[in-house]
């Protein structure tokens, strides 16, 4: 228990800091790709793989590690279209998102790297809307790109955006009408998923891409005269973003007494054991993983019935 809890320490410690940390590595050729250590679970020598039929072409296998069947998918061929050559035996990153474990396939695994968000930053425009970059950095004069995993996984496993009819009654659907709910997220299929969740109950929605412009808007709202608090019933945001994290972001927020009073939901592909001393820090007011449409529902129904005294 004292080791697992000196590992919650070490970590939260960047909470609030706008850093991150990478897990620098390698598909076909030099370019070098990032992960949030966060997301890692382990590293190895990619074992031996079960080919399943009729599983999406990008799966090549399962693997069996330490008891569990893991998939593991080709991260070149999803995000490029070209299989990762296998001259060399390769490595499996085993991941974690959204609650489900999956394994990544790539060519070589190099080191971690300590970064602030400020220096990550979107794609660049013009990048077009078939990539799969959720971000980019630069790394001693070397380009670091970071993947969009939602989206990837999205496209391999899409997961269902269907919502429990039961969770809506009448009077919550007209309440909604007048809601307006603030939404922050750098990945786009996320973005996406939680704008058409929260339109299916009725709210008004605004999205934004990333902390950074969240903060920014906020301001302008209160150099506006009004308050954030007034105008939203609650914000929900990913926690990694380009510019300015979740955490930092959420920090910002509570620092301030002209905005501390927004009620605020971090709703993240992050999941495992650091997560509620985290959101504690920080002072969310709650934490939810991704995606699941009926428990994200039932956050906002919960938040209009808090606001209507329902």
């Amino acid at each position: 228990m004292a080791s697992v809890m000196d590992s919650v320490n070490q970590r939260t410690q960047l909470v609030g800091q706008n850093r991150l940390e990478l897990l620098l590595f390698r598909l076909n050729g030099e370019q070098l790709y990032g992960i949030n250590v966060f997301k890692v679970r382990e590293v190895l020598q990619c074992p031996n793989l079960t080919v399943l039929p009729q599983s999406d072409p990008v799966v090549c296998g399962v693997a069996s590690v330490r008891g569990r069947t893991i998939p593991v998918i080709d991260l070149a061929l999803a995000t490029a279209g070209k299989k990762l050559s296998r001259g060399t035996a390769g490595f499996v990153i085993i991941t974690e998102y959204n609650m489900k474990e999956q394994g990544f396939l790539v060519s070589a695994v190099e080191r971690i790297v300590n970064l602030n968000w400020e220096e990550i930053h979107p794609p660049p425009q013009g990048t077009g809307r078939d990539h799969y970059l959720t971000a980019v950095t630069r790394l001693d004069d070397q380009l670091i790109e970071v993947i969009d995993v939602e989206k990837v996984l999205a496209e391999v496993s899409p997961s269902s955006e269907e919502i429990s009819t039961e969770l809506l009654t009448e009077r919550v659907r007209i309440s909604a009408l007048s809601k307006k709910i603030l939404i922050v997220d750098d990945s786009s299929v996320a973005r996406k998923q939680v704008l058409r969740c929260l339109q299916a109950v009725g709210v008004e929605v605004v999205a934004l891409n990333d902390g950074r412009a969240a903060y920014e808007y906020l301001h302008a709202i209160l150099e506006s005269g009004k308050k954030p608090a007034d105008e939203f019933i609650m914000m929900i945001s990913d926690i990694e973003m380009p510019e300015m994290d979740g955490y930092t972001l959420t920090a910002e927020i509570r620092n301030n007494p002209q905005l501390a009073d927004l009620h605020i939901l971090l709703h993240t592909s992050l999941s495992g054991v650091f997560n509620k001393a985290m959101v504690e820090k920080v002072g969310a007011d709650d934490f939810l993983a991704k995606f699941r449409p009926d428990d994200l529902v039932e956050r906002v129904v919960e938040r209009i019935k808090a606001v209507d005294a329902l």
